[in-house]
């Protein structure tokens, strides 16, 4: 993300965590709910969710959780750099 403003790699980051959800056949709703549902930190509010991503104040933690739910695991690999 070189050169990104803060706002654009937000942006970018929305679409990113919301086309996983899409990908794994989940409304946002339905995604949110779940996570909700099993995780305490978790707000049921769909609208909630959706500030956070605005703000950019979604967490690490967060994104863990949610990609757990959805049946993906976040794993860090260095980059090649060609």
């Amino acid at each position: 993300m070189k050169n990104l403003t803060k706002e654009e790699a937000i942006e970018r980051v929305k679409c990113e965590i919301k086309s996983y959800i899409v990908a794994t056949g989940y409304t946002q709703k339905e995604a949110v709910e779940t996570c909700a549902a099993e995780f305490k930190n978790w707000s049921p509010s769909d609208s909630n969710f959706s500030n956070k991503l605005d703000r950019g104040s979604f967490r690490y933690l967060d994104a863990r959780q949610l990609a757990n739910v959805l049946g993906y695991e976040i794993i860090w690999r260095r980059r090649r750099d060609d």
